[in-house]
């Protein structure tokens, strides 16, 4: 394998301990404590990061409410001006776009070509899409009819405005495009924010805030606080916060929830999935294949929308199942900073045994290992890509959410059957269906609970599209004007003439 020469400036910005964003200043955490972070590649230590505290979310809330008061330079913007600043992050984003997709590559493990092209990209284009929303926040004039006071006339409209202070917790598969995911939207409708990233993945969040600072976003307005999980739970429990985005675990969104009703503060949530593909006879084999594979290997696996219930229809399921077991035999493993690599690590140590646990449990119960199921080389968190069949419906395998490259593959052999199969699942964020009949691909995706349904494609996305779950796939949807619901509240005002 040949790796990349790492850019200069990655290699300064991981060899300094990192700091926190807070109030627009760089700072050491209360306790003046670190933690290391590690290329899951290798193992090895990256870098060094402030290990926050309690009481630097309290700072960092305190800095975010100053910034939201009336009279501070935020709230003095204009809406021109605030999407001005949303747009300028995404030019700076993509001007940054070799740095930032090799901080994603040490950090995470993902390809570092694939995290140009696709979270540096995507990321740009999300500030940029959400810039043009700044100046469309817009209420309606109402025309009420006032029946309790007749022959009054009245002057009624709505307003929108930005709901205050948002704590964000963002997960470690995507960690720079799940901040861009979170920060433009909440810019563009002009709240402030205390944004907790994954304490595995917080390199690509901290220059990003860098970033920001340069693009014009004043102090207190965006803050980061990085540490472990106790943070994130203060932040959700918080007073002085009016409202929590959350990404990552079902597990976690529902303590997320329990810690959010001492204020009744707002929660959106985008968690977990155990999404459905489903392939029919009469869909090409190859592109079924090709599709399924990249469905459930792109990322490694560690992808919440994930194609990991590969359901086929009878007379193709096993050229479907051996074209996706052919792909996984060749897919080549490496580590993120070599180029050629299709499949990365695993995060972490703690990922990567959960995934081997659950390959064991699948054996266990009788699942048969058509390829991969195991460990692959000695270094690093790596694992094979892996196709499970001969599985059933009450297998853990099938019904809980792996996050690795693990996909469960099963034959049906009618529509109804597959609609019940498909929608057994305590999740509903994404799923698939390849097919050559058009009528039969709008019946099914009409009939899947699930918030996004990719026909003849798998793992599409864009500013514009919304993106969200049914079920235990959380609260509400990210992108689009859709995504604006999360950060405003709607005021009525009415005026007697």
């Amino acid at each position: 394998m040949t790796e990349l020469q790492v850019d200069p400036r990655v290699e300064r910005f991981t060899s300094e301990s990192r700091r926190m964003l807070i109030d627009g200043e760089w700072v050491e955490s209360a306790s003046g404590q670190t933690f290391e972070t590690y290329n899951p590649s290798t193992g090895e230590v990256l870098a060094e990061v402030a290990m926050g505290t309690t009481e630097d979310v309290e700072r960092a809330v305190r800095a975010a409410r100053r910034a939201f008061e009336h009279g501070s330079p935020w709230r003095k913007l204009t809406p021109s001006e605030r999407g001005r600043i949303v747009w300028k992050i995404g030019d700076l984003i993509e001007e940054n776009a070799e740095e930032l997709a090799e901080l994603e590559a040490l950090d995470n493990g993902k390809n570092v070509n694939v995290a140009k092209a696709a979270d540096v990209a995507l990321s740009a284009d999300q500030f940029r899409y959400m810039a043009g929303w700044a100046t469309k926040i817009e209420g309606n004039t109402l025309p009420i009819s006032a029946v309790t006071n007749p022959g009054a006339e009245f002057h009624s409209y709505t307003q929108r405005e930005p709901v205050g202070v948002v704590g964000q917790i963002i997960p470690w598969n995507f960690p720079l495009l799940m901040a861009a995911w979170k920060l433009a939207p909440a810019l563009t409708c002009g709240v402030t924010v205390v944004l907790k990233p994954a304490e595995q993945t917080p390199l690509s969040a901290l220059r990003l805030g860098e970033l920001m600072q340069e693009a014009g976003v004043p102090d207190g307005v965006i803050n980061i606080v990085t540490g472990f999980g106790e943070l994130g739970a203060h932040l959700a429990a918080h007073d002085d916060v009016d409202k929590v985005a959350f990404t990552g675990s079902t597990e976690v969104g529902k303590s997320i929830v329990e810690a959010s009703t001492g204020n009744l503060k707002k929660v959106s949530l985008e968690l977990g999935g155990k999404s459905p593909n489903v392939v029919f006879n009469d869909a090409p084999r190859d592109s079924a294949a090709a599709g399924a594979s990249h469905a459930i290997f792109f990322n490694h696996g560690q992808c919440c929308n994930a194609g990991s219930r590969l359901y086929i229809e009878k007379d193709a399921f096993d050229d479907v199942v051996n074209g996706v077991a052919e792909r996984a035999r060749n897919i080549k493993i490496g580590p993120g900073m070599d180029p050629s690599s299709e499949l990365g690590p695993l995060v972490s140590q703690e990922q990567f045994d959960r995934v081997s646990s659950y390959l064991q449990e699948g054996s266990a119960e009788g699942a048969e290992t058509v390829v991969g199921g195991g460990r692959a080389g000695d270094r690093g968190y790596f694992i094979e890509p892996t196709v499970l069949t001969n599985t059933s419906g009450d297998m853990k395998v099938v019904q809980e959410e792996i996050f690795g490259p693990v996909v469960v593959a099963q034959p049906f052999e009618d529509i109804e059957e597959i609609v019940s199969q498909a929608n057994d699942t305590t999740y509903g964020l994404a799923a698939g269906v390849f097919t050559s009949d058009v009528s039969k691909a709008h019946k099914v995706a009409h009939r899947l609970k699930a918030g996004t349904v990719w026909v003849n494609t798998y793992h599409v996305f864009d500013a514009a599209q919304p993106f969200g779950g049914y079920k235990q796939s959380g609260w509400g949807r990210e992108h689009g004007h859709n995504v604006l619901e999360n950060y405003l509240e709607t005021k009525s005002v009415c005026i007697e003439l």
